[in-house]
């Protein structure tokens, strides 16, 4: 079935045949988008195999999508999930988006829903959503034409994850180990982060199947890391470091570099600072107003970083990750997603329709722009 979303392919954008990471807290009201001028997996392992052409500006991908949250990629195949109507989107190269299906059982309410969208190795698709039992992850069969599938059979392979109308996470991704790596916020209960028997305010490392992964810190259990408020975007690095974007509370939001087995001090540090009391200190981190980190993506050795509140895409050298590019603020609105688009360039997601931003008309959107030099 068709969805109402106007897909405008310009240029290089969805040229898929040669294809091969919860809000801000609700008390804190996001700024109205702008549209000022520019300033200037999708947490892919595997970087574009085709180098970035001269600058050209940005292009409009997708138009017309509706709380929009994550992108995945594999091969040709191209979908987005969307928040509250739980319906995932797949783009096409006829101009236009087409419903795959709706996926059954999604509970939308403040920041759950229909979250992250990932494929693994074997080109499977596996969603991390919202259900009356709490947090989820699916392994969703796709049936029928493999270019334009319809969804089909879901798996559930890990449910009763902490859930809330916020934190909720939802980031999954496959690591360069084969390994399903999904972010799982406090959801709203700060001192769960710091219980290691408890899921919530984790990073989880776990098999396809939704077993704990061989090598783990503790073998018994999905916990791969610990003490994080919210982690909504992660990926690794060529050299397979992890990093991963947390939001904060009223002060700092964070970059860290992810160590098997680490702390990073929620709620009893907010920030850098908690070394002394055995905590991992971000890389990099920012006030709140002008970050609220989502989705993360490293490609060529930058770290991008869409951001919400602070309404712009940054730019981080993986070798100097304590500073960083800031490129088009305000002239996007909010930036939930971003992802390494087939021709060499960056697709980012913004995400202006959720209730919390200033939708524009085209609004939500996927738009096109050159990976950006940085270091």
């Amino acid at each position: 079935m068709t969805a109402r979303v106007a897909v405008l392919l310009v240029g290089v954008a969805l040229a898929v045949a040669g294809c091969a990471a919860a809000d801000p807290d609700p008390t804190a009201a996001p700024p109205a988008a702008t549209t000022s001028p520019s300033a200037a997996d999708p947490a892919a392992t595997d970087p574009p195999s085709t180098a970035p052409a001269a600058p050209t500006g940005p292009q409009v991908v997708a138009t017309g999508l509706e709380a929009p949250w994550s992108i995945a990629r594999s091969d040709d195949l191209v979908l987005v999930s969307e928040r509250d109507s739980g319906r995932i989107l797949r783009l096409a190269e006829d101009g236009r988006a087409h419903e795959v299906g709706v996926v059954e059982g999604v509970v939308a309410d403040g920041e759950g829903g229909l979250l992250g969208l990932a494929f693994d190795d074997e080109g499977r698709l596996y969603a991390y959503s919202k259900a009356a039992g709490g947090n989820r992850i699916q392994r969703i069969e796709l049936t029928g034409d493999p270019a334009a599938p319809s969804l089909g059979a879901a798996e559930t392979i890990l449910d009763g994850l902490p859930t809330s109308n916020i934190h909720n996470g939802g980031r999954i991704h496959f690591g360069p180990d084969g390994m399903l790596y999904a972010s799982v916020g406090d959801a709203g209960d700060p001192a769960s982060a710091q219980d290691p028997s408890v899921l919530g305010g984790k990073i989880l490392r776990m098999t396809p199947d939704g077993d704990p992964a061989p090598g783990n810190p503790d073998p018994a259990t999905l916990v791969y890391s610990m003490g994080h408020r919210n982690v909504q975007g992660f990926g690794w690095a060529p050299d397979g470091t992890m990093f991963a974007t947390e939001f904060g509370q009223d002060t700092w939001d964070e970059l860290n570099r992810i160590e098997a087995g680490g702390n990073y001090g929620w709620p009893e540090v907010e920030g850098a600072g908690g070394e002394a009391g055995g905590f991992l200190d971000p890389v990099q981190q920012w006030t709140t107003p002008e970050a609220s980190p989502s989705g993360l993506a490293i490609v060529d050795d930058v770290i991008l970083i869409a951001n919400l509140r602070g309404s712009l895409l940054r730019a981080v050298a993986v070798a100097d990750p304590g500073n960083a590019v800031e490129l088009h603020r305000g002239e996007f609105g909010r930036l939930r997603d971003v992802i390494a688009a087939p021709d060499g360039g960056i697709w980012i997601l913004t995400n202006n329709t959720d209730g919390r931003g200033d939708p524009g008309p085209d609004d939500d959107r996927i738009i096109r722009i050159d990976l950006p030099a940085v270091g």
